[in-house]
């Protein structure tokens, strides 16, 4: 097996799997009424990635031995719930760059870009409901849920100094770990009725999820501009508070709060006080803290794996645990 790149080795070992979802969202992003539709479609999944959410899915089904199909429909959906998210998050932080191409919201409009991504959110509910599992549909329901709420949460949080480190954690919890979370679990549970696979796997997905953010949260202010697609700040452009900042905030003297304070509040920012907050940031050590954080949820993420079944998939996924931290984009 390739150590240094287990997604890739799953990506290889799944690809019969990733080839037929990815068939089955070409076929289900179509629109003979509305070809904008598709144009905005294409444009967002052609923007590349490694779909890390629905080959999670993927490899929990196959890691329990499932031998039927419905788990590349459940996958399906999970990317467009995936991909539905992204569309709206790109007008909330009015982004202009994803994955090194302008987002839809800049080709097309604003409106286009929201109703393209209710337009994939409605084609995932009918892949969940296509699995034929009430249970499925039910924690697939709750998580497109959760994922709103803390959206809301963390547009009311934007500039709010005071944002705790308990408050940001619910927000990246429910924004980004839920959809890890719900891929993994439901994974599990198209596969099997063991109760300890299906909650050791969905504490799996939780803690990737969690890990994964805290890592964009260090990218975003110490990442390359040319791995990442996009520029370094975005989260201090869009006022937003994340871990190393909150944490900066935290320890630094009362000139050094003010500093962030009024720099976050400014309009426009000026990229003179992001230097000014980064410097503050590795005084503190507040970027290598969010890393240790994400480190944490790494373990956890391979602790959860220890009682399932032991074979190619569940050692593969304990690698993407680790090597989730090591990430540069």
């Amino acid at each position: 097996m390739n150590d240094l790149d287990p997604i890739a080795e799953l990506q290889d070992l799944l690809k019969d799997d990733l080839n037929a979802m990815n068939d089955m969202i070409k076929k289900m992003m179509t629109s003979e009424n509305t070809p904008t539709i598709q144009k905005i479609s294409n444009h967002i999944f052609s923007a590349g990635g490694k779909k890390l959410r629905p080959l999670l899915c993927l490899a929990t089904a196959r890691a329990l031995d499932y031998t039927e199909d419905k788990h590349i429909l459940l996958a399906a959906s999970i990317e467009f719930v995936h991909t539905a998210t992204l569309l709206h998050d790109d007008v909330v932080d009015e982004s202009s760059t994803r994955r090194g191409t302008k987002t839809a919201n800049i080709l097309w409009n604003n409106q286009s870009s929201i109703l393209v991504g209710d337009f994939l959110f409605s084609r995932a509910f009918q892949l969940m409901v296509s699995t034929d599992s009430l249970e499925i549909l039910e924690v697939l329901s709750e998580t497109s849920a959760v994922i709103a709420e803390s959206e809301v949460l963390q547009l009311s949080e934007v500039g709010n100094v005071s944002t705790s480190t308990e408050t940001y954690m619910k927000i990246i919890e429910g924004k980004t770990a839920a959809l890890f979370s719900a891929a993994t679990q439901t994974g599990a549970m198209i596969s099997s009725s063991n109760l300890e696979h299906i909650e050791n796997f969905k504490c799996y997905g939780k803690a990737i999820g969690l890990s994964f953010q805290l890592i964009d949260d260090y990218l975003d202010y110490k990442g390359s501009p040319a791995d990442m697609g996009k520029s370094i700040g975005d989260d201090f452009n869009n006022t937003k508070l994340t871990f190393p900042l909150i944490s900066a905030l935290k320890k630094g003297d009362s000139s050094e709060k003010k500093l962030i304070e009024n720099s976050l509040l400014k309009e426009p920012k000026d990229p003179e006080d992001l230097i000014k907050i980064i410097r503050i940031m590795e005084k503190y050590k507040t970027l290598e803290e969010t890393k240790t954080a994400a480190r944490k949820w790494s373990s956890i993420a391979s602790k959860s794996l220890q009682k399932l079944p032991k074979n190619d998939i569940t050692q593969l996924l304990g690698k993407v645990s680790e090597i989730i931290v090591q990430r540069s984009s």
